[in-house]
């Protein structure tokens, strides 16, 4: 009776372990089910929903941002160079209150020669054709410069 009992004992105990080695593939399988199903749950469906939700509101304020900010700096720019022009303004206005500065100016420019002095005036050749050269356009008829000036943008191409 003790070999009918180890005999029972050890079947009872053969089917146990094919229970746990069953229990243990069926265990397996179903975590690689897991495994493959997508880990997407209804919280990070969500959640990825908030952030595209935000990133689509935000894009266009922050493009605006931007493009401000980039305006500011040119608009800086140009209060810095007009601030540059002022000042040139004011160095000229100041050189112009001193008199020998204004002389200078008028024997330059307009040629002025200060009393007792004796004034040259010197020609030049070539001036004299260049001037020559300008008279003959004014010599031709209006169309004609017109068309001239059609002539010289399409020869830029």
């Amino acid at each position: 009776m003790a070999a009918k009992d180890r005999d029972r004992f050890s079947t009872a105990t053969r089917i146990r372990l094919l229970g746990e080695q069953t229990a243990a593939r069926v265990y397996r399988s179903q975590t690689r089910r897991q495994a493959r199903r997508s880990r997407l749950t209804g919280r990070a469906a969500f959640l990825a929903l908030v952030v595209c939700s935000l990133v689509v509101a935000l894009a266009y304020p922050m493009r605006q941002y931007v493009s401000q900010r980039g305006e500011i700096a040119d608009q800086e720019r140009r209060a810095a160079e007009a601030a540059d022009r002022v000042e040139q303004l004011r160095d000229e206005k100041a050189r112009l209150q001193d008199p020998a500065y204004v002389r200078r100016l008028a024997r330059e420019h307009l040629h002025y020669v200060m009393p007792g002095e004796t004034g040259f005036t010197v020609n030049d050749p070539d001036a004299e054709r260049a001037r020559r050269t300008e008279q003959g356009a004014a010599d031709r008829p209006w169309y004609s410069h017109v068309w001239e000036g059609v002539d010289h943008a399409d020869a830029g191409r």
